[in-house]
C-alpha cells in the first residue's frame, strides 16, 4: 500500500477558542515536519531514520513540549525524555532526566545502537551524551519565559498539568478573561510513526513531561510498550497523562490486539483509547505494516498530521476539523 507517516504535537484540553496566534504556529510546525517526513520517505530513508529526523525537528520547535519547549519541574528545572523503536528488529532505546542534550531522541537512538542496554537516565545518560559527542547546551537554553509562567500558574493552582491544560483562573480575575492570558504556552509532547513500502515500521516520542512534575518523575514517553512501541504489525506513539498510559500499556496493547485478536489498526487503536483508558488522558498516532493510519484521542483535541504515498495528507486539531 506504500509508505505512511503520522505525527503528533500533544493531546489535551485544547479549547475551540484557542487564539489564532497560538494555534497557527503549531499548525505550521506540524505541516513543516510532515513535509520533512514525506521528503525522507520519498528519498527511501528507513522508517527509523524518518521518525528520528521528524522528532528532532519537533524538539527544535519551542511551541511543543519537547526539547527547546520542554515544560518545567516543580523546582523550575528541565528533565527531558525520549524513546525510539525499530519494528523490524525490535531494537529500542530510551533516555530520561536530560538537562543539557539538545535532541533527546537522537541520544535514545545512540543508546539503542551503541550500548548493550535499552534505557539510560539522569547522570548516566548525560555522561553517555558527552561520550558520544552529541550536541549539548546549558540547561538555561530550554527554560523559556512562557514555561516559567506556565509553571507559576500550575503552582498557583496546586496541580500537575498535562499537555494543553487550561490554567485555573483566580477568583479575583475577571471570569470573562480568556483562558490563555498571561502567556500560557499550551504545548505538547511530540511523536512520529512511519512505515515504508516494504512494511518496515518505526516509532519515536519525546517530551518534557508534566508541568510542575516532581523532580525525578518519569512518564510514559521513554517506557517501551507504554508511550512508544513498534513491531511487525504497527508502530505507535502516545501522548497525554503518562501515568494512565503506563497503567494501560497503551502502545503495546494496540499491537497486541492486532497480533492476538486479528483486529485492524483502527479497531485496535480505538478500543485502547476509547474503552481501555480514562477519558481525557490519552491520544496516539499509529501506522500499520499495510500503510493504514490511526490517530484517535479521548481528550478535547490533539495536534496531529499524517500523509500516505498516494497523496493523502491531513493536519488537524479537533474532531472533524481537518485543516488541509
Amino acid at each position: 500500500m506504500g509508505w505512511a507517516i503520522a505525527l503528533h504535537g500533544g493531546a489535551g484540553d485544547i479549547p475551540y477558542s484557542l487564539p489564532p496566534e497560538r494555534r497557527q504556529p503549531r499548525e505550521e510546525a506540524l505541516r513543516h515536519c510532515l513535509q520533512i517526513g514525506i521528503k525522507a520517505l520519498n528519498s527511501k530513508f528507513t522508517p527509523l531514520d524518518v521518525v528520528e529526523l521528524v522528532v528532532r525537528e519537533l524538539e527544535n520547535i519551542p511551541h511543543f513540549n519537547a526539547g527547546r519547549g520542554s515544560v518545567l519541574t516543580n523546582k523550575g528545572t528541565v528533565e527531558m525524555e525520549a524513546s525510539i523503536m525499530d519494528g523490524k528488529t525490535m531494537k529500542c532505546g530510551a533516555v530520561s532526566g536530560l538537562t543539557t542534550v539538545v535532541n533527546a531522541v537522537s541520544l535514545a537512538r545512540l543508546v539503542m545502537e551503541n550500548t548493550p542496554h535499552i534505557y539510560l537516565a539522569f547522570d548516566g545518560a548525560e555522561d553517555f551524551a558527552r561520550q558520544q559527542g552529541v550536541e549539548t547546551v546549558d540547561s538555561s537554553h530550554f527554560i523559556t519565559p512562557e514555561n516559567i509562567e506556565r509553571l507559576n500558574q500550575a503552582k498557583d493552582a496546586n496541580r500537575v498539568q498535562i499537555d494543553y491544560t487550561q490554567p485555573i483562573q483566580n477568583d479575583t480575575k475577571n471570569e470573562t478573561e480568556p483562558p490563555f492570558a498571561n502567556g500560557d504556552s499550551q504545548i505538547g509532547t511530540v511523536g512520529c510513526v512511519a512505515v515504508d513500502s516494504n512494511g518496515n515500521l518505526a516509532s519515536a516520542t519525546s517530551t518534557g513531561g508534566l508541568v510542575n512534575k516532581m523532580v525525578g518523575r518519569i512518564g510514559d514517553t521513554p517506557v517501551i510498550g507504554a508511550g512508544t512501541y513498534a513491531n511487525e504489525f504497527c508502530a505507535v506513539s502516545a501522548t497525554g497523562k503518562g501515568e494512565a498510559i503506563i497503567r494501560g500499556t497503551v502502545a503495546r496493547d494496540v499491537a497486541a490486539l492486532m497480533e492476538f485478536k486479528g483486529l485492524s489498526l483502527k479497531e485496535a487503536a480505538n478500543i485502547v483509547v476509547q474503552e481501555r483508558t480514562p477519558k481525557g488522558t490519552v491520544g496516539l498516532v499509529a501506522v500499520s505494516a499495510a500503510g493504514e493510519i490511526a490517530m484517535p484521542y479521548n481528550t478535547t483535541g490533539m495536534f496531529r498530521a499524517c500523509a500516505t504515498e498516494d497523496g493523502y495528507s491531513e493536519v488537524a486539531i479537533w474532531p472533524d476539523t481537518k485543516i488541509e
